[in-house]
């Protein structure tokens, strides 16, 4: 099975014949690239065409960050598998008014839902959230009232803050939350969240890459120049399943701490060690297997965003009815 592949450090890419290395002063090191699935850079890398020529042969993207930790672009090979009727049918829900407003109202329900399934884990743990997850669901019942998709999104926000609301009775006293601050983020758990955030676009956009659906036609975020909106989209849905949970096991475990940040005057992020930390258990998570209902057999949660992919295709086609992913366990 294919990995995710995470490079950190700044360095060169370079090609000799079939291989691919990756050197810098410390390392000299063979990429296995029949085995890699995607790259992610987190350093300053410089490659030549052939490199490039090479990973678009093997079909593996890479995906740019900057010394934030946000996403700044990918490298993204031909696509294998385009579909000119797919990408007509795409376009045509989100040209047609209800049938966008309905997509955008469920990507909102699945992750108001998970959200909901992550304070309720808390719930049976001793703090009692209660009202706050009464309040996201009275949210989620006026999403149907939303005629507007700039109304839904102002709901999605509500119900974000809620949740983001519930931080600072699940984590200790030096990881508060305050507010959502995002770019840059203004202490270390709005730093988590972003850099997770960012994180999770890009694994998506990977997984779009592997369909017929094209990442710039989306229903909840508006499409534009220069952004994959659909992987805003479902990335919507897999934030408290993923990047959450991360969160919650590096904090609550006491496996992250003050010496994995960089602070200064109005901003904070991960040094190199808390970055490392943070991939490596988000590359765990994304390795976790949960027995799918409907399948029958254990699947991954990265395979989860594939498989809600494929469910935005039937609807497309006219052979599924859409329903946003739930955690069920």
């Amino acid at each position: 099975m294919k990995e995710n592949y995470y490079i950190t450090k700044d360095g060169i890419l370079k090609r000799k014949q079939n291989t691919v290395y990756f050197i810098n002063k410390e390392i000299n090191k063979i990429l296995p690239i029949e085995k890699i699935n995607t790259i992610y850079a987190y350093g300053r890398i410089t490659f030549s065409s052939g490199v490039v020529s090479y990973l678009a042969k093997h079909g593996i993207p890479i995906h740019f960050f900057n010394r934030y930790g946000f996403y700044e672009g990918s490298f993204y090979p031909r696509e294998q598998l385009i579909s000119g009727n797919m990408i007509v049918k795409q376009a045509s829900y989100y040209l047609d008014k209800s049938s966008r407003l309905k997509l955008a109202r469920e990507f909102v329900k699945g992750s108001a839902e998970n959200m909901i399934r992550n304070l309720e884990y808390y719930n049976t743990s001793g703090i009692a959230f209660s009202e706050e997850i009464q309040k996201i669901r009275q949210l989620i019942e006026k999403l149907e009232e939303q005629g507007d998709i700039n109304q839904i999104l102002a709901i999605e926000g509500n119900i974000w803050s809620n949740y983001y609301g519930c931080y600072d009775k699940i984590f200790p006293e030096n990881f508060k939350f305050e507010q959502r601050t995002r770019r840059p983020p203004e202490n270390m758990l709005n730093c988590l969240i972003s850099f997770g955030n960012s994180l999770l676009y890009s694994t998506v956009l990977t997984e779009i890459y592997n369909t017929q659906l094209n990442p710039s036609v989306s229903f909840l975020h508006e499409p534009s120049e220069r952004r994959f909106s659909l992987a805003l989209d479902i990335s919507e849905i897999f934030k408290p399943l993923i990047v959450d949970r991360v969160i919650f096991k590096l904090i609550n475990k006491k496996m992250i701490s003050e010496e994995h940040f960089e602070k200064e005057m109005n901003y904070c992020l991960l040094n190199d060690k808390g970055r490392r930390l943070f991939l490596e258990n988000y590359e765990e998570k994304l390795k976790t297997t949960i027995k799918h209902r409907n399948l029958g057999r254990n699947v991954s949660y990265q395979t989860l965003i594939r498989l809600e992919c494929y469910k935005l295709e039937k609807q497309f086609i006219g052979i599924g009815d859409y329903k946003a992913f739930r955690i069920w366990w």
